[in-house]
């Protein structure tokens, strides 16, 4: 990955391109004044390494200061001779890495591609041959049940509550650890009773459940009273921001009383709409695709596609999308991106499959590889078990293996907080990828133009 971060920075062409974006987009607008910051390059180099190499930003700290390979890539001197901490603090490389978003990266993105491919291909003229799938990367959560997501709002305002209270000299918090305490052990002897077994189950559930929500009402009602005594007082711009948070968790803790009475107490059934998967990343989609050996994940569905090297030619997180509706919108971006007459094959599986889709990319795709869902025509039949068909089939597995390597190098579980933060850690892991996949093949030239060595006699 470093040689192909190299190869960007020997680049004119491309090297010019990202560096006008990296000021467009970083620092475009801004006066030149306060602390010195990252160089843009510095940037760029380190957020593509932390995903590179799936590592978390303290790792990162040590790896700038002491990996002598990575401190000449980023253009600094080959030994470290300053105090552990100075100059690239791992709360400094957080800060910096946030202000590259997902839009920057993504043109970047499509920079490296397109100039990728020449390292590659051994024909200028030589058309895409395109293939394309989901996979799931999961958001840094829990597994929600109501009775977690309850204990989750209470917890928070139990955290947060009691500090602004302090701050404003509020008096009613001083017992904030033993309702900590009590609600903690009430929600766990109903877990305990969900899980077991034994006789009068339900009449033991519904005991538990019933004082976990007279705790839980009596914490509400406490908190309610100090949130209107709170609006009434001046506060700080900080506090602000923690009034903001309680009010949220606040809203949370109402709700999910509310879910948990209906569906436990009245058996009703929730609908999907109103549940919560994740009071801390509320945007996490609850994803059932039918695996055996994960039939639930937690997160979101990221579309990619890949050309026959294996470069991930275009990406996007989706966001309450079907795979259905994603095929017309990204062959329209690769066309237009790329230019008409310049994809060749277009391969996806099942999931993607509509016959008015498949009739209209026909007419700009020469061999489109699009598997009807369900029983088959004789037309379909014919044009499924012609050559080519099968053919191309067979090699759309190969997008699997480009997905394994993403997983196994960062974009499996996103550490990052929000749904910005959860764009970024995307498009840093897919240049990751595609760099790593650039590099490897220039080092593979490199090694074809060294001089055999000279044995001794």
């Amino acid at each position: 990955m470093l040689r192909g971060l190299q190869w960007i920075f020997q680049t004119p062409e491309i090297n010019e391109q990202i560096f006008q974006l990296l000021e467009q987009r970083v620092t475009g607008g801004k006066q030149a004044t306060g602390r010195p910051g990252m160089d843009l390059w510095h940037v760029l180099v380190l957020g593509v390494v932390r995903l590179a190499l799936d590592c978390d930003y303290d790792r990162l700290e040590y790896l700038v200061h002491y990996d002598t390979l990575l401190r000449r890539i980023m253009g600094l001197e080959s030994h470290f001779r300053g105090e552990f901490g100075q100059g690239f603090h791992q709360k400094t490389l957080s800060e910096h890495v946030c202000h590259v978003d997902e839009a920057l990266l993504a043109q970047i993105n499509e920079i490296v591609v397109k100039a990728g491919r020449s390292v590659f291909k051994k024909k200028d003229d030589e058309p895409l041959r395109a293939k394309r799938d989901t996979y799931v990367l999961e958001t840094n959560v829990h597994f929600p049940t109501d009775l977690n997501l309850l204990w989750d709002a209470c917890r928070k305002c139990l955290v947060l509550l009691p500090r602004l209270a302090r701050q404003q000299r509020l008096p009613g918090w001083r017992k904030a650890a033993i309702w900590r305490a009590q609600l903690k052990t009430l929600l766990r002897v109903c877990g305990s009773i969900h899980h077991g077994g034994g006789t009068k189950k339900p009449e033991r559930l519904e005991a538990a459940v019933t004082a976990s929500l007279q705790k839980a009402y009596a914490l509400e009602q406490k908190v309610f009273a100090s949130l209107r005594e709170l609006r009434a007082q001046p506060v700080s711009l900080v506090e602000q921001g923690t009034l903001a948070d309680v009010e949220y968790f606040h809203e949370k803790l109402i709700k999910h009383l509310d879910l948990i009475e209906r569906r436990v107490l009245k058996g009703e059934t929730i609908p999907h709409a109103e549940k919560d998967f994740s009071l801390f990343e509320p945007h996490t989609e609850w994803i059932s695709k039918g695996n055996a050996s994960a039939p639930v994940e937690l997160g979101h569905k990221v579309l990619m596609t890949t050309d026959q090297y294996s470069l991930i030619l275009d990406y996007k997180v989706m966001d309450q999308s079907s795979d259905v509706k994603e095929t017309l919108p990204l062959a329209d971006r690769l066309l237009t991106r790329f230019g008409d007459g310049s994809l060749q094959s277009w391969s996806v599986d099942k999931g993607f499959s509509a016959q008015h889709d498949r009739e209209l990319l026909e007419l700009f795709i020469p061999e489109v590889i699009m598997p009807k869902k369900g029983r088959r025509s004789q037309a379909d039949q014919a044009r499924e078990t012609h050559p080519t068909f099968r053919r191309l089939r067979r090699q759309h597995s190969a997008i699997e293996s480009n997905i394994n390597a993403l997983e196994h190098h960062g974009l499996n579980r996103c550490p990052d907080k929000g749904w910005s933060g959860f764009q970024r850690y995307v498009g840093l892991g897919i240049l990751a990828y595609n760099l790593h996949k650039i590099g490897h093949r220039l080092l593979a030239h490199d090694r074809r133009r060294q001089p055999p060595l000279q044995h001794a006699a």
